[in-house]
């Protein structure tokens, strides 16, 4: 008789070989976030452009700032910390714009306030204070002695269907992603450029619509958007509009997030109930006869996680639970600390719309899109703290702790369901909610 023990380990080996790319065409689900999407990135893109940075396969890329900042010429390299999905670095006039926005702080539309890139002890340019721990303050501080500021980079397309939803539309959704992208690698985000590429026939209401929801969620995240292109397809090329958003975040700090360093004992936290971006597009499409009173979480994050890294030293990983769902997030976590992630799946946040409509359509909510929700692997002892920090932030009111870092089985996720119940939770298959974002 095969004992429970004998599965996971079959299952832990199948799933640390290297993803192949078996296919010969694309399909939808090369674009879900999945196993599919991983075999195709890894198969081809980076092997093709294989550098550190890009290896990581992270949100964004953090890179130490151009070498003529220093006096010196040469390329930016990929700082030890977190990096990610596309690598290039900032030239010479960036780094200098980046260093005149610091000490500068946003006042968002809810009220908060988006602060300056840390909590200063004193002149700007001080290392972060932290309340609960005055040797993480001590070490920040001696570390910056040395170090200097990183630059994150990312890159994001859009291509969600419909273009308007209720509680966001494309644009919102595209300033927001990329921003988030670069606050769950503990940067402040600066700068966006925006790719629109537009299909002959697009009603020019529709795409002024769209830049004045850009306009609105960059002004609410403290951001400008400085660049940009457009191109123009025939008509049935496209479906009206597709946007690509490039950013850079600054990092004045010697923090690094690192799937990596995640340990046994480390708690899983998520900032707020899961699925509803994902659900709501579902129902907008008008597909299913469904109704239900619900909107995108679409928001910009950096604000909570400045909140949250200011507060406590005992962040280990941010990050933003897309495509894929929190499901696959914790899985690239749990393969890249080789560690076991236990979820209480009764602990996860999810607004009862959203788990009846995952219920109909025979969905896991775990594997359902947020975009305006992250994950936070916090060391134990610090779990508390950083769960008061978020529930005090109008954008974390409902985050919770969902699980815990364990040692065996490593490289997989558990969910302990309500019935007291073991199952695994892998890394999406499939796509059962194309073009979401």
């Amino acid at each position: 008789m095969i004992t429970e023990e004998q599965v996971l380990e079959r299952i832990r080996r199948t799933r640390a070989r290297r993803p192949r790319l078996r296919d010969e065409r694309i399909t939808l689900a090369h674009g879900a976030g999945g196993k599919a999407t991983q075999s195709l990135v890894e198969s081809l893109f980076v092997a093709a452009f294989r550098n550190p940075a890009l290896e990581r396969l992270d949100d964004g890329a953090v890179l130490d700032l151009p070498a003529a900042a220093s006096g010196t010429s040469g390329p930016a390299r990929a700082a030890s910390g977190p990096s990610g999905e596309t690598g290039a670095a900032c030239a010479d006039e960036m780094s200098d714009a980046a260093s005149t926005a610091l000490g500068d702080e946003t006042v968002l539309a809810d009220g908060t306030v988006n602060p300056a890139p840390m909590s200063r002890a004193g002149e700007p340019g001080s290392p972060t204070v932290f309340a609960d721990d005055p040797a993480a303050t001590a070490r920040m501080s001696d570390a910056m002695a040395t170090a200097g500021p990183r630059l994150a980079f990312t890159t994001d397309s859009y291509v969600v269907s419909p273009l308007f939803f209720p509680g966001g539309d494309i644009g919102d959704l595209a300033v927001n992603g990329t921003v988030n992208d670069l606050a769950v690698c503990g940067a402040r985000p600066l700068y966006l450029s925006a790719g629109f590429i537009l299909e002959e026939g697009f009603e020019v209401a529709d795409l002024q619509r769209i830049i004045a929801s850009m306009a609105a969620a960059a002004q609410r995240a403290g951001v400008q958007i400085v660049t940009g292109d457009t191109k123009v397809v025939g008509r049935g090329k496209a479906d009206g509009c597709y946007i690509t958003t490039a950013g850079v975040g600054l990092l004045d700090r010697p923090i690094t997030l690192d799937a990596a360093t995640v340990r046994p004992g480390d708690a899983v936290l998520v900032s707020g109930p899961i699925g509803e971006h994902g659900v709501t597009i579902m129902l907008a499409r008008g597909e299913l006869d469904i109704e239900a009173d619900l909107t995108s979480d679409t928001a910009p994050l950096n604000g909570l996680t400045e909140a949250l890294l200011n507060a406590t030293a005992g962040v280990r990983v941010l990050r933003d639970a897309t495509r894929g769902g929190v499901a696959t997030v914790l899985n690239e976590i749990a393969q890249a600390s080789q560690t076991a992630i236990v979820v209480d799946e009764a602990a996860v946040p999810i607004r009862p719309v959203v788990a009846g409509a995952c219920e109909l359509l025979g969905i896991d909510p775990l594997y359902v899109a947020c975009e305006g929700r992250f994950v936070a692997i916090v060391d134990g002892a610090h779990a508390d703290k950083a769960l008061t920090v978020l529930q005090t932030h109008p954008l974390g009111r409902d985050a919770a702790i969902i699980g815990h870092v364990h040692d065996d089985p490593p490289s997989l996720v558990l969910g302990r369901t309500a019935f007291g119940g073991t199952r695994v939770i892998d890394t999406l298959v499939g796509d059962p909610l194309p073009r979401i974002c």
